[in-house]
């Protein structure tokens, strides 16, 4: 199993909307995938109440002492894909998530401020030496802050650009705020969009970075929420018989 963490130190850089996106572009590329959420404002499970369908599972995970052994759960299970959003900030179960993550994205609206605002994230992956990226999002369509934008991340990272900036760039448009208000993707609400386009494309560039192969498909989802349910109603079914006095 590969875990794919975003994560990064200030709010409203799109975490979520990329997180939904990218999970349902691998999905759609034939892997099978559970987001994980542990920012506990809910943005992942809200969504999720929205959709038709269950799939993806939508998995809270809020205390840093649960994230390893649930990751380890998954990986037995056979999920191939695990996408975690974090919260703004850092915490102990972000400072977790990017420890156990086998690539740790780091999404930026294209300013000084909010590229600035990278530097705690970095810190912890470049500690515990986890391999990181940088996706530039929320960008204009074009203009010189895109290219002051890269600029700045080169210096911040201290190494050639072409080998931590995540491409391609993704633009600011009204399909991904639309597609997460109706419980949907940006692929499935606007799939032949260039807001798809994009998302498509940093989901194959992030396939050739961890050199991913889809070798299962997406039906081993509905079968691992198929024994979540089963587990869930077997304890319910043991709390009733504990707590059913005797006739």
């Amino acid at each position: 199993m590969h875990t794919i963490v975003l994560a990064t130190q200030k709010g409203g850089s799109g975490k979520s909307t990329l997180a939904i996106g990218l999970a349902l572009a691998a999905r759609q590329a034939g892997f099978s995938v559970r987001l994980i959420e542990t920012d506990p404002q809910g943005t992942l499970s809200n969504w999720q109440r929205r959709r038709d369908t269950d799939e993806p599972v939508v998995e809270p995970i809020y205390y840093a002492a649960d994230f390893e052994p649930r990751l380890k759960m998954l990986a037995d299970s056979g999920l191939q894909i695990a996408i975690v959003d974090t919260a703004a900030g850092l915490s102990a179960v972000t400072t977790a998530a990017i420890r156990y993550s086998d690539l740790c994205l780091i999404p930026t609206r294209p300013t000084v401020a909010d590229i600035e605002a990278t530097a705690s994230t970095l810190s912890v992956a470049r500690a515990w030496k986890r391999p990181y990226s940088f996706v530039l999002n929320q960008t204009p369509i074009r203009g010189q802050r895109i290219d002051n934008a890269t600029h700045t991340l080169a210096e911040e990272a201290a190494l050639d650009l072409a080998d931590v900036l995540a491409r391609p760039l993704i633009v600011m448009r009204n399909d991904h705020q639309d597609a997460l208000a109706n419980g949907l993707a940006v692929s499935e609400y606007a799939p032949n969009g260039k807001s798809a386009a994009e998302i498509r494309g940093l989901w194959r560039w992030i396939e050739n970075r961890l050199e991913l192969e889809a070798t299962t498909n997406v039906l081993i989802d509905q079968v691992m929420s198929a024994a979540d349910g089963v587990l869930l109603a077997a304890a319910e079914h043991e709390l009733d018989e504990t707590t059913t006095p005797a006739s």
